[in-house]
């Protein structure tokens, strides 16, 4: 019968390493991966190979001749790549790595007494099949200032150069429903800190966290919210089929698992007995990713380097770029190149998508000298834009002008400019200039959709044969999918839907609040007849119908008012705890600093205002200063604060950014498009907007942020009602087709809904429990790891629910208050339940998805003098705080779980030191459970038995063995796997004929180590022989009958707990 294991290595790092080796990668066992950089732990580079691959790809071409680099130049180069520093921090020194993989270096060299530089590569990213590609695995790494070492899963070579690095995980682990892949990304995350491996990092262009059923990628330093899936547009299932069930040739099997475990070897090859395996999501992303040339093209031309962080294309991004590629690289008969408009979803990088397809179409070698301009109105963008091009040999130049832009693209040579959209609009209105070049690309940022006919206009009479690739982050409305088809059509598509089931982006939560017809109208008549007291009744009437009209109604200052405390109460409850940010957008600036009033009055939330400045000619009624129009004021304050318009926007742009002040940015028309805040999650709407202005509007809280589960759009003008049917069918976005606006908002009484169900899942999870108020039953009954695991995830479901629930006034308001009472009661008693199984059974405290989402909600809502505080466990060893934490529990039985999970998590985590021993209390404490459960022992005994088990832990109780061995550590531990593969195998158990076995081996063993031993596989057979021969040596002299699988599994099994002991 076939074995099956759902080990790591089984289910996920050597079925990598089999895809790997089939796309191309010469598998490397660690000890060989080892001597190629030298024999040390602390350099990361196959030096050897490197060396070998410069002097293949570089020689130098002068005066017809070919010359080689010189060995010093040769040496130079390595130390070049080898020796970058670490000071300017880890994506500084990656960027100097990154510059030197893809321009290469220059070197001075004499020929013929005539001394020039000449460039030389590391890679050849035009013709993979010139490089060479190694894999490795269990990649020792020594930790900076440290001999602790880090062993990456897999680490890929190209050149000898670590360009990939992968951490792999069984399917079944992860922490509180959360899958396993996440855990390999904390791993990366860790080995990146600057007091760990970050040298291995610096070099490193793609990270990958795989399970056999999940896989995510990304780049050096990129947060964990940003690692993302890579789904595979058109993938060849049948070549994939092919790749992963083609067999290794013995030559590559024997690498791959000669130096591994009898017991691994016998599992593969059953396996590929076995027939044809099916396709996992592991095999298809590594498939996709790692073949050597999409790996060099990514890395080559999708990498780029955007205001000190290193980003990496995302699938969407890259297939757009390629489906745009192939649509331009051939002329039509008009002779024209078909352009078209690539619509991703605002939020999920499409300002990226167009810099990384300016970097492609430079790059492109079948359009001779082509000439890029990338319109938008992002100043910002200038600075990305120039370091991406770096690796293209190109530096972008910035038209200062309409004229300067013409003069540029008169020049005969490729060109890319940057442009903001008036000046190419200057440049397309020039007389008598026409550019009838077919290789003139126009990008342009079609967030101004307004210019959208009018620019095209322009753009046929003075570039009748550039091609025009628009780049929009909302759906095209039906009147503009015909005008977008004259110049192509959509090129490439990523909805709204798509990016949020990617998690690309955040989904999007709608309440409808106050809405016009809602106004308290007795409130307004009274505020209408004070503030006319003194006025005749003819002015009264003018006055009436001015504020009868919406917008002047709702502009009425006790309606603001009324909203300003809305939204102070509402921001403070639910988002300001977490450190989230909002915006507030308004239909005037006068109506923005009137709201910034009142808050300010309330004094719960900190705003700004962000306004344009305001034209000094309108609203002035005499010369006193205190009649100054509003706006005129508020601006001459600001200017007084900040000095200049661009110091007033820049400094409080960058601080709401920021944690702390200001909670919030109040708004009229700058911020609703085009900015970008991950700490931006509420939109509260008091202005009219609608199609274009409306989709990019509630954008601007759709970005990804720690913490934020959702974004929060909050209407207090009724745009979109109650949001109970098809969104087009909507006055606000009548002008979509409704497939289009999938996924865009969803009613937050939707998610509400959700709320009573994941209650009732809570509480019947323990319905096998008779009496739910007994808190030691429930405790027992969440005894078993996977039930705690089931709770955690369910409590976690519930608390996320009645989070958003409780920010919603229709919730508040339409639910009794008796059931708002119970599900706040049900949290704190489920919250605390779950602090004390942690701490009973031992659980490492994991603060991230959980503590970090429900934490605010349970502190705001409950009272803290309620809350269970939880904490680290209290180590074993530290005997005396951990006598402390015993008697704070109450009964026997609570002190006992305690004990013994504590007791087994330190057996758990010194296991392969000594199985032997372990094994031994492991079972101890599981047989007198057994008795407890069978009634053989009370509650009391069964603590006394554990604090005995307890203490031999503690101490490493040597009491039961052979005088002879005690003190002795490594030698007890050898004793004891030799005697129980003895006793598995029916030989002679004598102790003192297994104590001076115990000895020998150590002895054996220590006279054998060296500096990295475990990783030289030398040693480890010197090691092995010796042991060998001394085991059939004593055959006779004891009379024992050893046959040469009870040898095997000795030598296998102490080798590998010396190597566990010295790692």
């Amino acid at each position: 019968m076939h074995s099956r294991s759902w080990r790591e290595e089984y289910v996920s790092q050597i079925p990598a390493l089999q895809v790997l080796i089939q796309l191309g990668y010469e598998y490397l066992p660690p000890e060989e991966a080892l001597s190629l950089r030298g024999g040390k732990t602390n350099r990361v580079l196959l030096e050897s190979v490197l060396e070998g691959q410069l002097r293949k790809l570089n020689s130098i071409q002068f005066k017809g001749k070919e010359y080689e680099f010189s060995d010093s130049n040769i040496q130079d180069a390595i130390r070049d790549l080898r020796d970058i520093p670490l000071t300017g921090g880890l994506v500084s020194s990656s960027e100097v790595a990154y510059d030197l993989l893809t321009l290469g270096v220059s070197k001075e060299q004499t020929i013929d007494g005539d001394r020039k530089s000449f460039s030389m590569k590391y890679i050849d990213w035009e013709n993979p099949e010139n490089n060479v590609y190694h894999v490795t695995d269990e990649f020792e790494v020594e930790k900076v200032k440290s001999h602790e070492l880090r062993r990456p899963d897999i680490v890929l070579f190209v050149n000898g150069i670590p360009l990939v690095i992968i951490e792999c995980k069984k399917p079944t682990s992860g922490l509180e429903g959360e899958s396993s892949v996440w855990e390999a990304v904390s791993q990366h995350l860790r080995n990146q800190r600057s007091d760990e491996i970050p040298n291995l990092f610096i070099y490193s262009q793609l990270l990958l966290s795989i399970n056999k059923n999940e896989a995510l990628y990304a780049t050096t330093d990129t947060p964990r919210k940003f690692w993302a899936v890579w789904k595979e547009e058109n993938l060849n299932e049948s070549e994939l089929k092919k790749c992963i069930n083609t067999t290794e040739s013995d030559e590559q099997k024997a690498r791959l698992l000669d130096h591994r475990e009898p017991a691994v070897r016998k599992h593969f090859e059953e396996l590929g007995a076995g027939g044809d395996r099916l396709p996992t999501e592991q095999d298809r992303t590594l498939y996709s990713l790692l073949t050597p040339s999409r790996l060099l093209e990514l890395i080559f031309q999708y990498i780029v380097y955007d205001a000190g962080v290193k980003k990496i294309t995302r699938y969407q991004q890259y297939f757009a770029i390629q489906a745009t590629l192939e649509r331009v690289r051939n002329l039509g008969s008009d002779r024209r190149r078909r352009g078209g408009v690539i619509w991703h979803t605002t939020g999920s990088g499409k300002s990226l998508t167009m810099v990384m397809l300016a970097k492609s179409l430079a790059l492109e070698p079948s359009i001779k000298n082509p000439k890029v301009i990338l319109v938008t109105d992002r100043v910002d963008l200038d600075t990305q834009i120039w370091r991406t091009f770096k690796a293209c040999g190109k530096t972008p130049v910035q038209a200062d002008s309409g004229r300067h832009l013409v003069e540029l693209l008169k020049k005969s040579d490729d060109a890319i400019i940057t442009t903001v959209i008036d000046k190419f609009e200057q440049a397309a209105s020039t007389k008598g200039h026409i550019n009838e070049d077919s290789n003139t690309f126009v990008l342009v940022d079609e967030s101004h959709r307004s210019q959208y006919g009018s620019m095209n206009a322009k753009m046929e009479k003075v570039f009748p044969n550039a091609c025009y690739i628009g780049f929009t982050g909302t759906p095209l409305l039906k009147t503009e999918k015909s005008t977008s088809a004259k110049f192509g059509g959509i090129i490439h598509k990523y909805s709204i839907n798509q990016a949020v089931k990617d998690g690309a982006v955040v989904p999007l939560l709608y309440e409808g609040r106050l809405a016009v017809t809602d106004v308290n109208k007795k409130a307004i008549d009274q505020w209408f007849e004070r503030v006319t007291l003194d006025l005749t009744d003819d002015q009264k009437g003018d006055l009436k119908k001015k504020f009868s009209r919406a917008e002047a109604v709702n502009q009425a200052e006790q309606r603001i008012q009324q909203i300003a405390y809305d939204i102070s109460e509402h921001f403070t409850r639910i988002f300001k705890p977490n450190g989230l940010k909002a915006q507030l957008a308004c239909s005037s600036k006068e109506t923005a600093i009137r709201y910034k009033k009142f808050l300010d009055e309330v004094g719960l939330v900190d705003a700004e205002v962000i306004i344009s400045a305001p034209d000094t000619r309108e609203g002035n009624e005499d010369t006193d200063e205190e009649s100054i129009p509003l706006v005129q004021q508020f601006w001459k304050k600001m200017m007084e604060r900040f000095k200049s318009e661009k110091s007033y926007n820049t400094e409080i742009i960058e601080s709401f950014k920021k944690e702390g002040s200001p909670d919030m940015l109040i708004v009229v028309d700058k911020l609703l498009t085009g900015f970008d805040c991950p700490r931006n999650t509420v939109l509260y709407v008091d202005k009219a907007l609608k199609e274009h202005s409306l989709l990019q509007a509630i954008a601007r809280v759709n970005r990804l942020h720690d913490d934020k589960e959702f974004g929060y759009i909050i209407d207090y003008r009724g745009i979109l009602g109650e949001l109970d049917s098809a969104l087009n069918t909507y006055g606000a976005l009548e002008g979509y087709e409704e497939e289009d606006l999938d996924g865009t908002v969803t009613a937050i009484q939707e998610e509400i809904g959700k709320l009573p169900q994941k209650h009732s899942d809570l509480v019947s999870y323990f319905k096998e429990v008779t009496n739910q108020a007994d808190t030691e039953a429930l405790e027992q009954y969440l005894e078993d790891e996977l039930k705690r695991k089931e709770f955690y995830e369910l409590l976690s479901a519930f608390a996320g629910s009645l989070k958003v629930a409780l920010s919603s006034s229709s919730f508040i308001t339409d639910t009794p208050e008796e059931m708002i009472k119970c599900y706040k009661d049900d949290l704190k008693y489920y919250h605390n339940l779950r602090a004390s199984v942690m701490r009973r059974y031992s659980e490492i405290v994991d603060y991230s998805e959980y503590e970090n989402r429900i934490k605010a909600l349970v502190n705001r809502h409950i009272s803290s003098t309620d809350i269970e505080e939880l904490n680290d466990p209290i180590s074993i060893f530290d005997t005396d705080a951990f006598e402390k934490e015993l008697q704070k529990l109450k009964g026997d039985k609570a002190r006992a779980d305690t004990i013994a999970s504590r007791t087994k998590k330190t057996i758990t985590e010194n296991w392969d030191k000594d199985p032997a021993f372990y094994k031994r209390f492991s079972e101890l404490i599981e047989e007198a459970f057994r008795a407890y459960r069978d009634k053989r022992y009370s509650e009391a005994e069964l603590l006394e038995q554990m604090r005995e088990l307890n203490k031999a832990v503690v101490d490493k109780d040597q009491s039961n063995l052979p005088a002879k061995l005690h003190g002795k550590d490594q030698a007890s531990a050898f004793y004891g796997i030799v005697a129980d593969i003895f006793q598995s195998k029916e030989v002679n158990t004598d102790p003192d004929i297994l104590a001076d076995i115990g000895l020998k081996v150590d002895e054996i063993i220590e006279s054998r180590k060296i500096v990295h031993w475990t990783t030289n596989q030398d040693v480890q057979n010197k090691m092995l022989i010796e042991i060998e021969d001394y085991l059939y040596s004593i055959k006779g002299r004891y009379d024992l009958e050893l046959d040469a699988d009870t040898i095997d599994a000795i030598l296998e099994k102490v080798i590998d707990t010396a190597q566990k002991r010295d790692s």
